[in-house]
């Protein structure tokens, strides 16, 4: 017999009763039942009641285990009594008497519970991260991330993509977040970055004459944690694809994408068309670019409404700012005065003056703002979002570009609070028509507003006689019920208009020599059309495993602070490391304790 094991702790069935087995695994936790001790042994392949009475030559043994011990025991294999069948078990219907038992590794007191699934101090997860996955739930999340690329690999191949690695080491580059930077040895002040994505080189891979990558690729930024962002690293299905249109790239992704999630959702329904919404009608309609589809809102403007009315607070703005608009968010079946009270200290709680409302009663629209609005008005909003008796709708204004992102997070919080969405489902949509440009009001210049290498739609002549902040380009995203899972493009492969888009943002020849001139350079020698995307893996399993923090679906992630606390990074170095790499550490000065 293996010195180990004959089986596995998920393996064992019915057909198995009477044989002698030899099983390895840990002590999930240990039962006595008035002198039988019943031992549930783990491993990664499920768990095996074991069971030692005071007659078996292993009960002083068993006695002595302790949970998270690691063991080796030999027995017998018998039916469980029908009564005690366990059917959440998949050797619910069998357990093992014990003969014999070796303690291969004894457990200290541990740090952080393992059988169950409290809540945990996430630094005490983190620090001791190697049981918090021994946790049935994190165990689960991390299988599945697994089975998850397994199945996108072979998506892919299917879809006729070849899989390629392109460099860890590369150049910095001015764009996007800030770099993790690496010293060179060989060449003092000089610097690596790991990089942000692979972007440039799934071009140039293009510009080689392949034709459709894809590669599941380690990208490293250096900014703040998010709950749908880690910091440090992250993993991305990146994909580029020779001689294709936007449409191209969505056929292609979507199928990918809606197969994945139905391999994994368990059920719950996965939309069949992505719908593409323009990124003006999705501000305008749901506050964001990364609409939650499951929620049923849709808001609309209702200027015209309020526009010389008696409600003197918002028809004094409209006619002071000629930008400025007053938008209505419906809430079907949120007519209280109690719920429109509610909504509105929630308003005030997130450090808004408060927000407006009408609910509708009795045949016609009740509050300050029906009362002062006038029954034509208020019925003509009541038109408009087709509201009946009970329902009621809420209302935001001012600039849209100020107050779009507050009245998005009103709208989803309506939504939840009546019980609008159907968390049960994954809804699936891409934003296009994003803008080129944007105004950077801090730097009071013109920005790329999403990626510097897309083409913008028109293409040279746009850019030669648009207002830049007018332009758009092929850039979109695509969203899942209210996630980004990524932000994709076609391509600019024409060095021309590469230039004048990079002139428009501020960006000079010689920045765009230095920083990008391996593309340039690539662009001059015949350059395919070609685009692609970088859905999120972390973002994807997050959704399929139910989790709101990518911290649950990440085997070892970092903190909050980027640190990671098992493994001590990141950490001091040796003077003579500093020395090898020519680097002399200029600290911060500590602060002074007043």
């Amino acid at each position: 017999m293996h010195a180990y094991r004959s089986h596995t702790c998920g393996a064992l069935r019915l057909a198995d009763v009477g044989r002698s087995v030899r099983l390895s695994g840990w002590v999930r936790r240990v039962r006595d039942h008035g002198g039988l001790l019943f031992i549930d042994l783990r491993d990664h392949y499920g768990i095996t009641q074991c069971v030692a009475d005071p007659d078996s030559p292993a009960f002083a043994a068993a006695e002595a285990v302790r949970a998270e011990w690691v063991i080796r025991l030999d027995g017998q294999v018998r039916e469980r009594p029908a009564d005690t069948y366990n059917a959440n078990l998949d050797t619910g219907e069998i357990e093992i008497f014990v003969e014999e038992i070796e303690v291969l590794s004894a457990a200290a007191e541990l740090p952080l519970p393992v059988f169950g699934e409290p809540e945990y101090p996430e630094d005490i997860r983190l620090r001791y991260r190697f049981l918090d996955l021994r946790r049935e739930r994190m165990h689960r999340n991390i299988v599945r991330r697994s089975e998850i690329m397994t199945s996108i690999r072979r998506r892919m191949t299917e879809a006729g993509f070849i899989e390629f690695q392109t460099p860890i080491l590369t150049a910095s580059s001015p764009e996007g977040a800030r770099d993790y930077l690496v010293p060179s040895r060989l060449h003092p002040g000089r610097f690596y970055a790991l990089p942000q994505a692979p972007q440039q080189f799934k071009q140039l891979t293009m510009m080689a004459g392949f034709d459709r990558y894809f590669q599941i690729a380690p990208c490293f930024r250096d900014e703040d944690a998010r709950a749908d962002r880690s910091p440090g690293e992250f993993y991305q299905l990146d994909i580029e694809m020779s001689f294709v249109t936007q449409d191209d790239v969505f056929d292609a992704v979507e199928p990918v994408l809606r197969g994945l999630f139905e391999e994994f959702a368990e059920g719950k329904p996965v939309s069949q068309r992505f719908p593409r919404i323009p990124y003006a009608e999705a501000i305008g309609k749901y506050g964001t670019d990364k609409p939650d589809l499951r929620n049923p809102i849709e808001m609309a403007p209702v200027s015209e409404h309020f526009r010389g009315s008696g409600f003197k607070v918002f028809a004094t703005l409209l006619d002071k700012d000629a930008q400025a608009e007053v938008w209505g968010i419906p809430a079907k079946g949120g007519g209280t005065r109690a719920f429109c009270d509610r909504m509105n200290a929630w308003a005030q709680g997130e450090g808004q003056p408060g927000l407006g409302y009408i609910f509708f009663r009795e045949g016609e629209g009740a509050g300050p703002v029906a009362k002062n609005l006038g029954p034509g008005a208020t019925e003509a909003i009541r038109a408009q979002f087709n509201l009946a008796e009970g329902d009621a709708v809420f209302f935001v204004a001012g600039r849209p570009k100020v107050f779009a992102p507050f009245a998005g997070q009103a709208r989803k919080k309506v939504g939840e609070e009546l019980g609008l969405i159907d968390t049960e489902r994954f809804d699936f949509c891409w934003i296009v028509d994003f803008p080129m440009f944007e105004w950077d009001e801090e730097e009071k210049k013109v920005e790329f507003s999403h990626n510097p290498f897309s083409m913008p739609q028109g293409g040279l002549e746009a850019l030669e006689t648009m207002d830049p902040l007018e332009v758009k380009a092929f850039q979109y995203d695509i969203v899942c019920n209210g996630v980004e899972l990524s932000s994709g493009a076609i391509r600019n492969h024409r060095p021309e208009i590469m230039r004048r888009a990079f002139e428009i943002a501020g960006y000079d020849e010689r920045v765009l020599e230095d920083k990008f001139g391996g593309m340039v350079r690539a662009l001059q020698y015949g350059a395919p059309p070609h685009g692609g995307i970088a859905p999120g893996i972390d973002r994807i399993v997050m959704l399929l495993c139910g989790e709101e923090n990518l911290r649950e679906v990440v085997m070892f992630p970092m903190n909050q602070q980027a640190q990671d606390l098992m493994m001590g990074a990141p950490g001091e170095v040796s003077p003579r490391q500093l020395r090898e790499l020519h680097i002399r550490l200029a600290l911060p000065e500590p602060q002074k304790q007043v």
